[in-house]
């Protein structure tokens, strides 16, 4: 998994900077660095999943 940028002709390193946080970002790859920093039981995972599913239902009745 890696990235990379390829330099235009008159691109500045800002510019590149900017189009590396970017891909980044769309590739997910600090999200996925966080979420394999520590084991967690599948048990967690699926509470964690639960409690996500019913806050989504909870706004989308409110909402209602």
């Amino acid at each position: 998994m890696s990235i990379f940028v390829k330099a235009g002709p008159n691109d500045s390193t800002d510019k590149l900077i900017r189009k590396f946080q970017k891909k980044v970002l769309e590739e997910k790859v600090v999200q996925e660095i966080r979420e394999r920093e520590f084991h967690r039981k599948p048990s967690e995972l699926r509470k964690e999943f639960l409690a996500e599913r019913r806050r989504k239902i909870k706004r989308y009745l409110r909402s209602m």
